[in-house]
């Protein structure tokens, strides 16, 4: 997959981002990442929220790459696209997120106590790891868009 394919199957639109915009997802992923690590939250919402981190920072990597994810199943698009965007590194970070995707579907539309206290503390982590990744890409390859 290409970022030209992702273009012409509008999966994809080209985005110029700015500082600010990253700054304000920046604030959404503080703010996720305090909120799932709450003890007296559900282990559900614990995972979602971190989940939620992780994604936001997934739409920074693309954005900096001059993109944005549109459509049904963004979601899913933007973990397998975010390692078009920041290479490698980040592949071992998209297969896990994809999994915590469907398992916040569930949590989120079908079905309530899904989520385990260790999975909400393994995706808390993995969520902060995946979102240090991404600052330090931007700063490395987008020094005016750096935190």
């Amino acid at each position: 997959m290409t970022w030209t394919q992702l273009l012409a199957t509008n999966e994809v639109q080209r985005h110029k981002t700015s500082k600010r915009e990253l700054d304000k997802l920046r604030a959404v992923i503080r703010r996720d990442l305090a909120d799932a690590s709450l003890r007296g939250a559900s282990a559900d919402r614990r995972f979602a929220t971190a989940y939620n981190a992780a994604l936001q920072a997934a739409k920074m990597a693309i954005a900096c790459s001059g993109y944005r994810v549109v459509g049904a199943g963004h979601h899913r698009i933007s973990f397998d696209v975010v390692k078009l965007a920041i290479g490698k590194a980040g592949d071992p970070f998209s297969d896990y997120f994809d999994r915590c995707r469907r398992k916040r579907n569930v949590i989120d539309y079908d079905d309530a106590f899904v989520a385990t206290e260790t999975e909400a503390t393994e995706i808390l982590t993995k969520a902060k790891e995946f979102a240090d990744l991404i600052e330090r890409w931007i700063a490395k390859n987008h020094l005016s868009l750096k935190a």
